[in-house]
């Protein structure tokens, strides 16, 4: 009998990831007073703290600044990590997807300059992808790529761009310029990435301030912004399989559905040791969608580990993630009314009113869900 591929028991984690755990935790309480449901989520100093310790760029070759550690001993460091509310803000895009995307489609030079520099926590990416009046519609691009002398001009406008503000570069996502126009016929023709300096002159980048009032999201808009060769990502018109790899990177993290841990430990703790029967329930019934959330994330990490392609996987992990954590909110209303205000001294009213507000952007980030719908129903044949 043939040897199955994937031999991962998904309850259970191997020896080499609950040793890393115990790391972790001692790390997590050494920096406590960065923690928590409020915290900021970004700081440089904290992402190059994890970088000194091995924790960025785990899974890579070392010959890159990688660890070569596995993807399980990864999972459960991001784990702990976002069930502290650690601010992983600056080296999270990074690592989890840009990195990743480089080592797959970029070039010798290209390997070597960003991803030792992101593996340090020294180098901040973004995602250039949505588009004003497209969304996750990544098709429907209108940024478009025309090639000059010694490299490309490009115009265009990108929305929802999560610290771009911050950020050092990011991967572009647009279109080569065509004679006659786009190919109706194919809606990927001429896709194309770039490795964006987000420093590069011509470059505009307005915030957009969200129900909280915190700057967190930007609009980016490029004028004739230059670009050189060296920075093409992978190769021209292949922008659009590089781009769904990328996808697939994002959409299989657990910060799908553990970006609100903390509000449902805040709820077990006011339902107290005796809670009633209704209480009990729908506590119980929102951390068993939990942990079957967990076992297909780890699931997931151990398909990336044996350098497969879960997108359609990913896909569906991140749509019930989403619902998963746009429910807890109106669980914790429905279960302890109360007030929510954003500067309460009581801790559940602010992280009501906070998750209340951070929910609708679930729905909205790593692809909507129409798109990732559309992607499930693609993989199973439906469509």
């Amino acid at each position: 009998m043939a040897t199955p591929m994937f031999r991962f028991d998904p309850v259970e984690l191997p020896p080499e990831a609950l040793k890393i755990q115990g790391e972790v935790r001692e790390f997590i309480q050494e920096h406590k007073d960065l923690m928590g449901f409020s915290k900021g989520e970004y700081s440089r100093e904290f992402s190059k703290a994890m970088g000194k310790r091995g924790w960025i760029g785990m899974t890579w070759p070392k010959q890159y600044g990688g660890h070569e550690r596995s993807a399980f001993e990864r999972y459960v460091v991001i784990e702990e990590m976002l069930v502290a509310g650690a601010p992983l803000s600056a080296h999270y895009t990074g690592d989890r997807q840009s990195g990743p995307n480089i080592l797959r489609f970029g070039t010798e030079e290209q390997k070597q300059f960003f991803c030792p520099k992101i593996a340090a926590g020294e180098l901040a990416f973004c995602i250039g992808m949505s588009e004003p009046n497209s969304g996750s519609d990544l098709a429907a691009t209108r940024t478009r790529a025309v090639k000059v002398d010694g490299g490309y001009k490009i115009n265009g406008s990108k929305l929802w761009t999560s610290n771009a503000h911050r950020a050092d570069y990011a991967i572009l996502f647009c279109k080569m310029a065509q004679e006659g126009g786009p190919d109706v016929d194919d809606r990927h023709a001429g896709a194309t990435q770039f490795l964006l300096d987000l420093k590069s002159p011509g470059l505009d980048i307005r915030p957009v301030i969200n129900l909280l009032g915190e700057h967190h999201f930007n609009e980016i808009f490029l004028t004739d912004v230059f670009v050189p060769d060296n920075r093409l990502l992978g190769k021209e018109g292949n922008g659009w399989n590089q781009v769904t790899s990328e996808l697939a990177f994002e959409r299989s993290a657990p910060d799908r559905f553990l970006v609100l841990f903390q509000m449902l430990c805040q709820m077990v703790d006011v339902a107290g040791p005796n809670p009633d029967k209704a209480t009990a329930a729908a506590l119980g019934k929102l951390i068993s969608q939990l942990a079957t959330l967990r076992s297909m994330s780890v699931s997931i990490a151990g398909m990336l580990g044996e350098g497969l392609q879960p997108n359609n996987e990913s896909a569906v992990v991140k749509d019930l993630g989403t619902r998963y954590e746009q429910d807890i909110p109106v669980v914790a209303r429905q279960l302890f009314p109360t007030e929510p205000e954003l500067e309460a001294i009581e801790l559940y009213a602010s992280m009501i009113a906070r998750s209340t507000m951070n929910a609708p952007r679930f729905s909205i980030q790593g692809g909507t869900r129409e798109i990732l719908r559309g992607i499930i129903a693609r993989g199973l044949g439906l469509r």
